[in-house]
């Protein structure tokens, strides 16, 4: 391993033990997970599902918005390797999506379409209970080393870990509570990404960016801006000026 890419792992996982010491917005560091995965496995993006307590699927977090929308396709039509993955509480490998389409008839032409040659799925565990999936796509074909491999996995963990806090204590109607309250912050910042995406002719990408930028600039948590723009106590325009000027600094 070369030294930088071992500066890269150190630095994202102090990153990510400092935000869960501190009290993390989740879905702010679920979303930084993911692109962390991408950064540091060499893959394209990277997606992120959770399951509510009913078993159902949602989309957490993704690297790209690309990526987001795959994985929603994955949900709704309920074939593909991060479900299978969720199912069976086990990784999943795709190293060529071309000959995947008898396994997934709906899911490998669509990822295929959107330009991603392989995926790999790993599981989100808290103790033997599967949370969800991490799902790593790539552009070209090829299978992940045992190491990226582990490495994910690691990451995938941490996911968990920072949906529910407290290990040892959470019992089960408080592993789901903490659950659907981190779903529903997805929720409320896919809705605030869309007010900013028709505000502001924006790319939900960049309409993504915006919401981050001013939370960190004012030092807010990510979901309370997301919640301040859908309930317009915090104006579109407002925030929209505020990306532009940092844009321009």
């Amino acid at each position: 391993m070369s030294d930088s890419r071992e500066r890269d792992i150190t630095g994202s996982f102090v990153r990510l033990a400092s935000s869960l010491a501190k009290g993390h917005d989740v879905v702010d560091l679920l979303s930084e997970l993911t692109e962390d995965c991408a950064h540091l496995l060499g893959i394209a993006s990277a997606g992120l599902l959770l399951a509510d307590d009913r078993g159902v699927l949602h989309v957490m977090a993704a690297s790209t918005e690309r990526t987001r929308q795959l994985e929603v396709f994955q949900v709704q039509r309920a074939d593909g390797p991060c479900r299978d993955c969720y199912l069976d509480g086990a990784p999943v490998s795709a190293p060529d999506l071309r000959t995947e389409a008898e396994r997934w008839p709906q899911f490998a032409p669509a990822a295929l379409g959107a330009g991603f040659a392989s995926v790999h799925a790993l599981p989100m565990r808290l103790r033997d209970q599967v949370l969800g999936a991490l799902g790593l796509f790539g552009t070209s074909p090829g299978a992940l080393d045992p190491d990226d491999l582990s490495l994910g996995q690691a990451l995938a963990d941490v996911a968990s870990v920072a949906i529910v806090q407290d290990k040892v204590k959470s019992d089960q109607r408080t592993v789901n509570e903490q659950l659907q309250a981190a779903l529903q912050s997805r929720i409320v910042l896919e809705q605030a990404k869309g007010v900013l995406a028709q505000k502001g002719s924006l790319q939900m990408d960049e309409a993504f960016a915006a919401l981050r930028r001013y939370a960190r600039d004012h030092n807010l948590r990510l979901t309370a801006v997301a919640e301040a723009v859908v309930t317009r106590a915090l104006p579109a325009q407002q925030l929209l000026a505020h990306a532009r000027g940092a844009g321009r600094s």
